[in-house]
């Protein structure tokens, strides 16, 4: 329970960052970081497997390349869903999600290593 309280908190902090370097997405606040980071990742529990399934030919066609389309379209959902994050447009929240899940990669091998059962 407290891996997933902190992977929580450090992606709304990694959504935090990617507002401050990349002047296309806008989060107003952390509250709004922490329902963002939230609503991302009940979208990629829920909606991206239907997506990933959905566009499969497209997906084996582009080698994979397609799953960086759905990452965004999740990205910028979450931002169509709530008020205090804002995604400038699609070439944004592809460059937003391309930059959040590099951030989420490095949260989660941290956290891997930190909570470690020895």
């Amino acid at each position: 329970m407290m891996k997933l309280i902190a992977k929580w908190g450090l992606n709304a902090t990694a959504l935090l960052f990617v507002a401050y370097i990349y002047s296309g997405v806008q989060v107003t606040s952390f509250p709004s970081a922490l329902a963002a980071a939230l609503v991302i990742g009940l979208l990629n529990i829920v909606v991206r497997p239907v997506l990933v399934v959905l566009t499969l030919p497209v997906t084996v066609l582009t080698l994979g390349l397609f799953l960086f389309v759905i990452n965004a379209l999740v990205f910028w959902a979450a931002a169509g869903v709530l008020d205090g994050f804002q995604v400038r447009n699609f070439g944004a929240a592809l460059i937003g999600s391309l930059l959040y899940t590099f951030l989420g990669i490095l949260i989660d091998s941290a956290l891997e290593r930190l909570f470690a059962n020895k």
